[in-house]
């Protein structure tokens, strides 16, 4: 791509694009909780990021395929900033699902085991990060032995980026709808059980001092 910034003499070095997750998040946390939190409940607001998602993987196949596949076939010289998108949805996905998972996690579990909740919120980004590796082994092994070469080759022209992300968009659009399927069932515990709950262990601690 073409990652040339105001000048010829200034170019965007690919980490940086990173950053511009970052900074969505910075920018749409407040957005979140002034107007997502007041109106729509916990699960909902996590199921947005998770929806969002397939958003995400679908816009950077659209992307890529529009690169490889231009004008009687060639392969076009984008811009860097044809990135920006799908690293904005990405930030904004991250912003309603990992706050989401934080909230769910320290709000709906037992007062004594909120430090297990947090370590399992924890857990999940691991644990992505193994399936991740999985998947791309997996796509490796496949693509090359059905002749058509890897599609994550070293040769990103040659290679089939935009069907790895078409994969991805379906993993997560199975993954939003296992979810539906498990919010359906989930009981809130509310603040008043909570509260009520935690007023009688104090009083009946006083009662047992006095």
């Amino acid at each position: 791509m073409q990652r040339s910034f105001i000048s010829h003499n200034f170019i965007v070095p690919p980490a940086s694009l990173q950053s511009l997750i970052g900074l969505t998040i910075i920018i749409t946390v407040p957005f979140y909780d002034r107007i997502f939190v007041p109106f729509i409940t916990l699960l909902q607001r996590i199921g947005t990021g998770l929806a969002l998602s397939i958003l995400e993987a679908a816009v950077a196949a659209l992307v890529e395929s529009r690169r490889l596949h231009g004008p009687k076939g060639a392969v076009v010289p984008m811009q860097v900033w044809w990135l920006v998108p799908q690293y904005a949805i990405s930030g904004m996905s991250d912003a309603f699902t990992i706050v989401g998972l934080q909230e769910l996690f320290y709000d709906q579990m037992p007062e004594s085991m909120r430090s297990m909740g947090a370590a399992a919120y924890i857990s999940i980004v691991g644990i992505g990060s193994f399936v991740n590796t999985g998947v791309i082994t997996v796509v490796q092994g496949v693509s090359s032995r059905a002749g058509g070469g890897k599609w994550l080759g070293d040769n990103l022209n040659r290679a089939n980026l935009d069907k790895f992300y078409w994969i991805l968009a379906g993993m997560s659009a199975v993954n939003f709808c296992v979810y539906l399927l498990i919010a359906r069932g989930f009981v809130y515990r509310t603040v008043e059980e909570h509260d009520v709950r935690r007023l009688e262990r104090r009083g009946g601690g006083a009662g047992g001092r006095s």
